[in-house]
Order: C-alpha cells, then sequence, then structure tokens
C-alpha cells in the first residue's frame, strides 16, 4: 500500500456514525443564507419599478391637471433619471464612510418623503422640484442593492439571484401600468406616489433586521471637485435636449449647452487621471467587459427608454383610448419580461454573453421597428402579443446587460462597476426619454398637434436604428470572454 493509500485509509471505528453526535447540517447556499437581504433589495427594486411605470399611464392626466402638453410632462421624468444618473457615483463613497445599512435606510426615507411630495405638488415646477428629490433618495437604492448583493452572494448564485430581485421589481411593472390608469381615470393621478409611502415604510423596516452593514474603517477622501464636473456634464447635456425639444429655432442656447457639456465633460476625464480615487473610475474601462457593458447599456437605452411613455402618447391620444386601457397595454410588456428571467442563465451559458447580445439587440431593434406598423384602428389582441413579445426580449437584454459588467472584474472593483453600471443605466434612460420626446416633437410640427398616429410610426422606426448599433458595440466582446461569464 502506497503512503498515499495509506494516508487516505480510515480506520474502521471512525467510519461508523457515532449516535450521540446529530450529523452535520448540509452546506447552505449563499442564496439561501441572504434570503432576507434579496428580498429586501427586491422590494427597493419594486418601489422604484412601480414609480416608473405607474407615472406614463397618467402622463395626460398630469399634463391636464397642471395645464401642460402631455410631452411637456417629459421634464417630471427625465428631472428623476437624471438626479439618479448625477447622485449615484456618490453612493459608492458614502456607503465605505456611513455603511450599507444606514445609507440604504436613508435612501429609503428621502425617496418615501419625496413622493409624498410629489403627491401634494400643484404645479409643474413644484412637482419637478419633489421628483428631484425623490431621484435624490432612489440613487442609493438600486447600486447598494447590487453592491451588497454582489458583495455577498457567491458568483454561482449571483444571475439567479439578480434574476429574483429584477423578477420581483418586475412585479411594480406589471402592477404600475394598469394601477396607474386606474387610479388617473377613477381617483386622482396623487394617489400614483402616495403609494409609495407604505411600502417605503415597510422597507424601512426590513433594512433594520436584513441589511449587512458594509464600510471602510478608513475612507478615502470624497472626490467633489469629479462629482461636480459629472454633474454639470450631465445637466447641460440634459438643457440641450430640453431646448431642442422646444423648438423655436433656439440653436444658440442649444450649441451653449452642448459645448459647456463637453467641456466639463473634458474636464473630468482630465481629471479623474490625476486622481487616485475618482468618483468614477475610467481606468476600469480598460476591461473589455466593461467597456462594452457600459456603452452597450447607453446606445440600448438610448433606443428603448422612450417607447412606453411613446405608446401610452399613441393609445390615449392618438387612438381615443381610456387611461386604464392604455394602461392594461402596458401589463404584456412587464409579464413578458418576468417570463424571459427565468430562461436567461440558461441562454446565456449556452450562447455565451457576446453571441447572445449582439443576436438578442438585434431581434430587440426589429419589434421596436415593428410598432411602426400599428394606426389608429390596431385591435387589442394585436396590439397586447406584439408588446409581450417585445417585453420578453427586453428583459432577456436588461439582465444580460446588468451583469456582463462584473464578469471580470474581481470583487474589491464590485462598488465601483455597480456605481458606473447604474450611472450609465439612468443617464441613458433621461437621454433616451428626451431623445424620444425631441423626435416626436420635431415630427409633430408638420401635422396638427393631434395626430400622434404619423409621429409615432416614424419615431419607433429611428429609435429602432438607434438601437441597431448597439449590436455592434456588443460585437466588440473578445470571444473567449462569453465562456467565461456564463457562470457569473
Amino acid at each position: 500500500m502506497s503512503d498515499t493509500s495509506a494516508a487516505m485509509e480510515v480506520p474502521p471505528e471512525l467510519g461508523k456514525p457515532n449516535p450521540g453526535v446529530p450529523p452535520a447540517p448540509p452546506p447552505v447556499s449563499s442564496r439561501e443564507r441572504y434570503r432576507g437581504l434579496i428580498w429586501l433589495v427586491a422590494a427597493s427594486f419594486f418601489m422604484q419599478a412601480l414609480d416608473s411605470t405607474i407615472v406614463n399611464t397618467a402622463v395626460p392626466a398630469m399634463g391636464e391637471a397642471l395645464g401642460v402638453t402631455p410631452l411637456g410632462m417629459r421634464i417630471a421624468l427625465t428631472s428623476y433619471v437624471l438626479t439618479l444618473a448625477i447622485f449615484i457615483p456618490a453612493s459608492p463613497w458614502l456607503c465605505d464612510r456611513f455603511g450599507t445599512r444606514r445609507i440604504f435606510a436613508a435612501a429609503i426615507a428621502i425617496f418615501t418623503v419625496g413622493s409624498l411630495l410629489c403627491g401634494i405638488s400643484q404645479t409643474l415646477p413644484q412637482l419637478v422640484a419633489a421628483r428631484v428629490l425623490q431621484g435624490l433618495g432612489g440613487a442609493a437604492l438600486m447600486p447598494v442593492g447590487r453592491y451588497v448583493l454582489v458583495r455577498s452572494i457567491d458568483k454561482r448564485d449571483f444571475v439567479r439571484a439578480m434574476s429574483t430581485v429584477a423578477t420581483v421589481g418586475l412585479l411594480g411593472s406589471v402592477i404600475g401600468p394598469l394601477l396607474g390608469g386606474v387610479l388617473a381615470e377613477y381617483t386622482s393621478w396623487r394617489l400614483i406616489f402616495l403609494i409609495n409611502v407604505p411600502v417605503g415604510v415597510v422597507g424601512y423596516w426590513m433594512n433594520r433586521r436584513e441589511m449587512p452593514d458594509y464600510r471602510l474603517a478608513d475612507p478615502h477622501r470624497f472626490d467633489l471637485s469629479g462629482f461636480l464636473l459629472f454633474a454639470l456634464a450631465s445637466a447641460m447635456l440634459l438643457t440641450a435636449s430640453e431646448v431642442a425639444s422646444g423648438g423655436g429655432g433656439q440653436w444658440p442656447q442649444i450649441a451653449v449647452s452642448g459645448t459647456l457639456a463637453l467641456i466639463f465633460g473634458g474636464i473630468y476625464v482630465w481629471h479623474s487621471r490625476r486622481t487616485e480615487y475618482p468618483v468614477a473610475d475610467l481606468n476600469l474601462l480598460r476591461v473589455r467587459s466593461v467597456w462594452v457593458a457600459l456603452a452597450g447599456n447607453l446606445f440600448t437605452r438610448l433606443g428603448v427608454s422612450g417607447m412606453f411613455l411613446l405608446l401610452v402618447l399613441f393609445l390615449q391620444v392618438g387612438c381615443g383610448w381610456s387611461p386604464t386601457m392604455a394602461g392594461l397595454m402596458m401589463v404584456p410588456q412587464a409579464l413578458g419580461s418576468i417570463c424571459a428571467k427565468w430562461v436567461i442563465n440558461r441562454l446565456l451559458q449556452g450562447m455565451g454573453y457576446r453571441r447572445f447580445l449582439l443576436t438578442n439587440t438585434l431581434v430587440v431593434a426589429a419589434l421596436l421597428a415593428s410598432f411602426a406598423l400599428l394606426g389608429r384602428n390596431s385591435p387589442m389582441w394585436v396590439i397586447a402579443p406584439m408588446v409581450f413579445v417585445y417585453g420578453g426580449f427586453m428583459g432577456l437584454q436588461y439582465t444580460a446587460m446588468n451583469t456582463l459588467i462584473y464578469n471580470d472584474l474581481d470583487v474589491k472593483y464590485a462598488s465601483m462597476a455597480s456605481s458606473m453600471a447604474s450611472t450609465a443605466q439612468y443617464l441613458s434612460m433621461s437621454f433616451g426619454i428626451a431623445l424620444a420626446s425631441l423626435l416626436m416633437e420635431a415630427l409633430l410640427q408638420g401635422h396638427a398637434h393631434d395626430d400622434y398616429v404619423v409621429s409615432f410610426r416614424w419615431t419607433v422606426l429611428l429609435l429602432g436604428i438607434v438601437t441597431a448599433t448597439a449590436s455592434w458595440v456588443f460585437s466588440r466582446l473578445g470571444r473567449d470572454a462569453p465562456k467565461r461569464g456564463a457562470s457569473v
């Protein structure tokens, strides 16, 4: 018998079970151990998803109540999303300095108070100010939730955990459109925001029990200069798009805002390379999967983010549907996304990130453009399946894009990567909504202002082209990277 065999041989008495010692419990997966945390993060996603989707179907009613056109209400949507994008980069430092539990609790509280103020707003400026406060709280919900999950959940369970979180969040997308339409038609659009208050109270209670408290004993200094440069560049870009959508030949103001955005952005790039701890670490862009994930997210969401606002306006203003019926047509989109979440892991394992995202992005672009086939008399049984299929492929797209950025990164970069991913997501969403509204406004200039049908058709065709450009970005992924990413 060799030395190795002798070392591995178990004496007979040790191989017998000891009746006085209970058997060792089976190992518990990180997903089971942090089940409460997963549901807490899912609840925050639910609150944000509910708020985002519930507003869309009430835009015409809100515009009528506040004395503005439906497309003029876009500032109430973009201000919230842009605030998310601007303040998300501060979340990693805040977590390091004050701890994830305290920051998440503060985020829930601020978001809830902002929702309350939105519900009692009397004018559009008041609503926009309340949406900014709401966005200030929401800016920490998603990145902190993602960061804590990355820190707590094993890599092999991460995609499944994120799918669970996203599915619960999508329930808010299912309930939101229909509930928004019902409230706007039969009660008051103000209840759309007030509904967040009890959800926020439950989330605050869950945070005290389930949220781990990750922090650094000696955090670095906050990059205030970089934060201000990034905020100014983002605000100037949105200002340029808002001025452009207003028409009236205001090209000098557009040029000034756009030039300032480029200047501030350029100064930030220069600043970040000379700062030890920048608010957004551009060195991570040297990792191919990171820059592809961010750039692909940007072009995809630039094309698709304004789609459901346009569809609601098309159905309510162009086709004369009630808010409830228009909201009902948004439900299949969320149901399609939920169904897609259960197959995404298998698809990524079989195809890999590169082949999957290259193909799926082109399918999404084609489905988006196919909405141009709809007309004023298109029946519900035609629209609902189109929305369901589109939502399914978009659900696949979002999950793949949101997990790609972590593919080749060490866990020590998870906080920064989460912040950058969320920033890119919301920044592109705000510009996507602005771009969709801008195209719609421009195409309405030559028609009666209530002729949303023709304008809707051309707008979705153009947005489909924008979305298709993201497939080229995803083709830049290395051919060997997808197989590694399938295990994320």
